[in-house]
């Protein structure tokens, strides 16, 4: 009789880490319902909530992550508490004896993928943007299979370890349609959208973006008067002085915090303004998008912005900087919706970029190690 599988998960700290992490683990439920799954997450961060509502056991380390300047010391004590994560995850691990340990990044992998490589336990990290995270370069020598999203990664990984799968998306993504949007956004929000008129989707992640924000309330009429009907997600922090702000009108705009049916308003965009975190480029790559991206700057190793410029090298998107949006992004986008020929160019492009069925394919590697591993 074959044995149960039994699967560490480990990582964190943002939506970027936790989201792949869950899809993989539902990946390999679909295929090995009785596999047990245990996620290992740092205190106090919101994998501690989130993997739960998943529908998973998760235990937490009091990790964190060092402090800049690394001379600081205050890093005496973040380094203490890796070593007191790593005793504590030993533990974890001889009770719970999996057959391989996964990593998506965050604080609380390096602790996880270093105790179970130093006890024999076969691992995979998963790295989700174009430029590696300090914690899966650090890891890069102690994993088996290191599962990537983007070409190029050899400059920070083993070559022979490379798999190119892309990165988890949302399910049902691809099942939106643009009839099923118009009726969703009457019944929601009571608007009227013109199926013959551009459609613009304005999205910063669930927290907002200020910069773009920003851009978008000195811009609004520019692209009203331009025929141009906007779908403008905040985030929950700057919506109630945006629409305080933003004067009534009776053309065709929605302003909302966040949006809930995201396959249905892919559908109705023609243009998408955007951060380049690593979960919004794959979605982009897999609906054939074009897109005017703003990384954010106030990400570790500026990975954003590697992001984008994998995008913008094959053509494939347009790449506005943070510090710029407020003069350039108005004006970027009036120019591609008037030049339907560099939007259709833009389309082809990324959609060339499209990793599918990503979620699947790591998962995949995960049981081919872990059926690998002699017990």
């Amino acid at each position: 009789m074959e044995k149960q599988l039994r699967i560490i998960i480990s990582g964190g700290g943002t939506g970027g880490h936790i989201f792949p992490a869950v899809s993989i683990a539902n990946a390999i439920k679909a295929k090995h319902p009785e596999a047990d799954i245990l996620f290992v997450g740092a205190l106090g961060r919101m994998e501690m909530q989130r993997v739960p509502a998943a529908g998973y056991r998760i235990i937490g380390l009091p990790v964190r992550g060092f402090i800049r300047p690394l001379w600081s010391p205050k890093n005496i004590g973040v380094a203490l508490d890796f070593l007191k994560s790593k005793r504590m995850v030993k533990k974890t691990i001889k009770e719970f004896n999996p057959q391989v340990a996964v990593g998506v990044g965050g604080y609380a992998s390096g602790a996880t993928l270093d105790a179970a490589s130093s006890m024999g336990i076969p691992c995979l990290i998963q790295e989700q943007n174009s430029y590696a995270g300090v914690t899966n370069k650090h890891l890069a020598h102690k994993a088996e299979k290191i599962c990537v999203a983007y070409d190029g990664m050899e400059r920070f990984f083993p070559k022979d370890k490379i798999i190119l799968t892309g990165n988890p998306v949302r399910q049902n993504l691809t099942q939106g349609s643009k009839e099923a949007a118009l009726k969703y956004f009457e019944k929601e929000f009571g608007v009227q959208f013109d199926p013959e008129k551009p459609v613009l989707l304005v999205i910063g992640g669930s927290l907002g973006a200020r910069t773009i924000n920003e851009a978008m309330q000195q811009g609004l009429n520019n692209l009203i008067c331009s025929g141009i009907q906007v779908i403008w997600q905040t985030g929950k922090a700057y919506y109630d002085n945006i629409v305080k702000t933003t004067p009534a009108t009776t053309e065709v705009y929605v302003i909302t915090p966040f949006l809930s049916n995201m396959p249905d308003t892919y559908a109705l965009a023609d243009l998408v303004v955007s951060r380049a975190g690593a979960s919004s480029i794959s979605e982009l790559c897999l609906l054939g998008k074009p897109s005017v991206l703003v990384p954010s700057p106030n990400v570790a190793e500026d990975h954003q912005t590697h992001n984008a410029m994998a995008l913008v090298k094959h053509d494939a998107a347009v790449l506005v900087r943070d510090v710029e949006a407020k003069d350039k992004l108005i004006p970027t986008v009036l120019n591609l919706i008037e030049d339907p020929k560099k939007l259709s160019s833009l389309h082809t492009n990324v959609l060339a970029l499209a990793q599918t069925d990503s979620a699947n394919r790591i998962a995949e590697e995960v049981i081919r190690l872990a059926k690998s591993r002699k017990q």
